[in-house]
């Protein structure tokens, strides 16, 4: 019986050392021959040629089975626990959620043995990468991209002072923006349409040094022969950092046509989207935050930059239930200057954020995205931090201080949609055959079309999914591993502690085809597929990341475990929450919109009862928010030939009337009323910058800059009560196990008198919190029966309506109350509320 051997490797793609005891899983028996029983076998550590450790053993297979199909996998030990599947992707059968590896055994290949490999993430992959060559201790560098379509790739070098290379002929001028002293430097074809430098060919990349910080893109001759330039998708950085496009057209004026944006000629000018990716050592960080060159002369190994990263004094939290959300967008900061804000503004406002109380911000997205005057959700570049605000570097500066200051970094992630003008970037990469657009979802052949590009008429066969670009293509490996990627890479790189994921019901619910709008189940199917890939992969890693998704189905698999065909994820946005407490852009009776409702000044009943669901809801794994970036001026509904925007908490409190006297004294407490109930649930609390000092100004995507708020003056002004109101209730969740605590039981809701109970505890306390939006106040108490309430004493200790924080201080004093039978009579302030722990007898 003659043997076949085949070799297998798992490649971990991390520099970290987390995985241990690993067995290779295989379909096949003692003789090496197909069975349904799986034989394992010990795995051996190795250090991979990308200087990360791996796995690897040979297996003898039987060649009486040559044609035959195999499966295998790996069981592993690592932080998440011991003999757990080490395969998170899932194989590509859309009524199958399996996870293994599959092969055909062929015939040796001139005495070769076969190769399986499997790689749990590319991060250390694709792109331009450390390479160890075998005895040498400095690093070479290698250039790899996947471009399945392409006939021919070569890596192509530009200069630092324009970054850009045009589609021009004559590519050999330098003024085009072409290098002619370095490369082009051929590459490659390999498995799985990956191609690659190879440093026998190129001996000139034996050296990762003489490469640092140069600008570089791939020459691709695509599938119809066409010569395009593309970026790097996983390149480190995008040299741009302003807003021009060329559109391929050189920048001398010579040269310029109608049509062409002009260009300066300088990098800093050009829309990193669609400059040139730079190469940058992963395995060093700049000594300082900023230097007056670029690019930077002092770097630091990376252990040594995270050697005092934390403070014992000032834990991070590790779960999500303890987070208490600032939503931070870093361009909406640097007040009063003429620019974007950026990580140095981030990090000056730290001690403000410190003396707020919050534990966790979250960032709207920094990953590379179109025009610097954005939100940041139209992503290009997964890998690349945005270089108008800093880029990679500082946003590590920005982690680490941080950290420092006890305060967790959950990073936006916009996975639904790439950048809609992503020439350069995803958009036909290899091909200009829609079906061959390898990054887009495209449902059948373009001959099906009579417009079959859809770019420009409302046919093709992209997909829609609510969002702002075409779906991407879930359906394909390679594009799921670059967003698996990117996510692990900030994870280990720049030490991220979680994620939002954006609009992940865009991904397993809304796909639909552009030409007709009918469903697509397949992409459906396959966003979902993705999502437990992502959340298994990265809490394979690490555990304890805080994983949270903006999703508005309410499906319950979304925070349920991938295991039992749940998403994976920690936490849900929970935007039924907003509506029912805020909502002041949504027409009709559907939500409860308490906040603005109030804000007519009436006394007509309020829909306490549906704002009472959404808060008994809020226990089941929900981040709450009385505002969100998308709902503080950019939500929107018409109403005749008017134009109804969503506003600030503050604005929609007083009904947009001016904030003045007794009327901002109600909004105010109005305004502490909403915060009270987002901090008071038993959701994950968030709200977005600027509310804790009562802003007032729009936030919208389109004109941001022309609206930010004086955050550090006006906490020192109009805005100190409110913000003192925001300290204490926050330090009084933290120090509160039964407040963070998913356990909640609403006690009394009453329409009329606009007044709402309910109960909070854990098995070490309990509380009862009596909120009102009814105009006068309960001066003489206000009545609750209800048998699930403790008979005893009842202590009050926060109220909202506390002279402190602008209130007229009624209430019980901080007196102790008393509960007998069910019935409790505690006095509720006007446009307030009180809470009182249960005192031990």
């Amino acid at each position: 019986m003659a043997q076949i051997t085949v070799q297998f490797t798992y490649f971990t793609g991390i520099k970290r050392a987390i995985f241990h005891n690993l067995h290779l899983i295989g379909s096949w028996d003692e003789n090496g021959r197909y069975s349904q029983q799986w034989r394992s076998h010990q795995m051996q550590q190795i250090i991979a040629e990308d200087g990360c450790p791996g796995f690897q053993t040979t297996v003898e297979l039987d060649d009486f089975q040559l044609g035959w199909l195999f499966h295998w996998g790996v069981m592993l030990d690592s932080p998440a626990g011991n003999k757990l599947w080490g395969i998170p992707t899932e194989i590509s059968d859309r009524s199958n959620c399996d996870r293994y590896r599959s092969f055909t055994l062929q015939s040796p290949d001139n005495g070769q043995s076969q190769q399986q490999r499997y790689y749990l993430v590319h991060s250390r992959r694709l792109g331009a990468q450390p390479y160890y060559l075998p005895s040498e201790s400095q690093p070479a560098l290698r250039f790899a991209v996947w471009s399945p379509n392409a006939r021919n790739v070569e890596v192509v070098f530009g200069n630092s002072s324009s970054g850009y290379i045009a589609d021009d002929v004559f590519r050999d001028d330098p003024e085009f923006g072409m290098n002619p002293h370095l490369g082009p430097f051929p590459m490659l074809r390999t498995e799985e349409g990956i191609w690659q430098t190879d440093v026998t060919i190129s001996p000139e990349l034996a050296d990762l040094s003489h490469f640092d910080h140069v600008p570089y893109m791939f020459r691709i001759t695509n599938e119809g022969g066409r010569v395009v330039y593309r970026t790097d998708l996983y390149s480190r950085c995008q040299i741009g950092k302003g807003n021009t496009n060329p559109d391929g057209k050189p920048f001398s004026s010579r040269y310029q046509d109608k049509y062409a944006r002009p260009f300066s000629g300088k990098y800093q000018d050009l829309d990193g989207t669609k400059s040139c990716s730079v190469v940058v050592n992963p395995e060093t960080v700049t000594k300082h935050f900023q230097e007056p060159v670029w690019p930077e002369q002092e770097f630091i190994p990376e252990q040594e930059f995270w050697s005092d990263e934390f403070s014992l004094e000032r834990p991070i939290p590790q779960r999500v239930e303890d987070l208490v959300i600032y939503e931070l967008h870093v361009g909406s900061l640097g007040y009063g200057r003429n620019r974007p804000g950026n990580f140095e503004d981030a990090i000056a406002l730290l001690p403000y954020l410190v003396d707020l109380g919050i534990n966790a911000v979250e960032l709207l997205p920094m990953a590379e995205f179109r025009d610097k005057v954005n939100w940041g959700y139209e992503t290009s570049h997964y890998f690349a931090l945005e270089y108008s605000a800093g880029g990679r570097d500082q946003l590590k500066h920005f982690i680490r201080e941080c950290h420092r200051h006890g305060i967790a970094v959950i990073l936006d992630v916009v996975y639904n949609h790439f950048n809609p003008d992503g020439e350069r970037a995803e958009w036909a990469y290899d091909s200009d055959i829609p079906e061959h657009n390898i990054y887009y979802w495209y449902e059948g052949n373009s001959g099906d079309y009579f417009y079959p590009d859809g770019r420009h008429f409302p046919e093709g066969g992209y997909l829609d999914n609510w969002s702002t670009g075409y779906a991407p293509r879930f359906h394909e490996e390679m594009v799921r591993k670059m967003f698996v990627s990117s996510a692990v890479t900030l994870m280990e790189e720049f030490h991220v502690d979680g994620f939002r994921v954006d609009q992940t019901t865009s991904m397993h619910s809304y796909n639909q085809l552009h030409a007709d709008g009918r469903p697509i189940s397949n992409a459906n199917i396959f966003g979902a597929k993705f999502l437990r890939e992502w959340t298994r992969t990265i809490k394979q890693i690490r555990p304890n990341a805080l994983l949270i998704a903006e999703d508005h189905s309410d499906w319950d698999k979304v925070t349920e475990s991938p295991d039992v065909g749940g998403l994976g994820f920690d936490a849900a946005w929970y935007a039924n929450f907003y509506h029912h407490l805020i909502g002041d852009a949504r027409q009709g009776t559907e939500y409860a919109k308490l906040i603005p409702t109030a804000g007519y000044g009436t006394n007509e009943p309020l829909a306490m009862d549906k704002f009472a669901g959404a808060l008994g809801w809020s226990g089941h794994k929900k981040v709450v928010y009385h505002e969100s970036h998308d709902e503080a001026g950019n939500s929107y509904f018409k109403e005749g030939n008017h134009r109804i925007e969503s506003r600030r908490t503050i604005v929609a409190a007083a009904n947009a009337a001016p904030l003045i006297g007794d009327t901002r004294r109600y909004a105010e407490a109005r305004c502490r009323f909403a915060f009270g109930m987002s901090i008071l649930s038993a959701g994950t609390p968030m709200f977005l910058m600027g509310e804790e000092i009562g802003a007032q100004k729009p936030y919208r995507f389109s004109d941001f800059m022309d609206n930010r708020e004086d955050l550090l003056s006006d906490r020192q002004t109009h805005g100190q009560r409110l913000f003192q109101f925001y300290q204490d209730l926050i330090q009084m969740r933290r120090n509160h196990s039964g407040l963070r605590s998913h356990l909640i039981d609403i006690l009394s809701v009453h329409n009329a008198n606009r007044v709402i109970a309910f109960r909070r505890w854990d098995i070490n306390e309990e509380f009862l919190v009596v909120a009102s939006l009814n105009n006068q106040s309960f001066s003489f108490g206000y009545t609750i029966n209800n048998s699930r309430i403790e008979d005893g004493q009842w202590r009050e200790i926060f109220n909202s309506d506390a002279s402190l924080y602008g209130g007229n201080s009624v209430g019980n004093f901080g007196f102790d109350i008393f509960a007998a039978n069910g019935y409790i009579n505690p006095i509720v302030p006007a446009n307030g509320f009180v809470v009182f722990q249960r005192q031990s007898t």
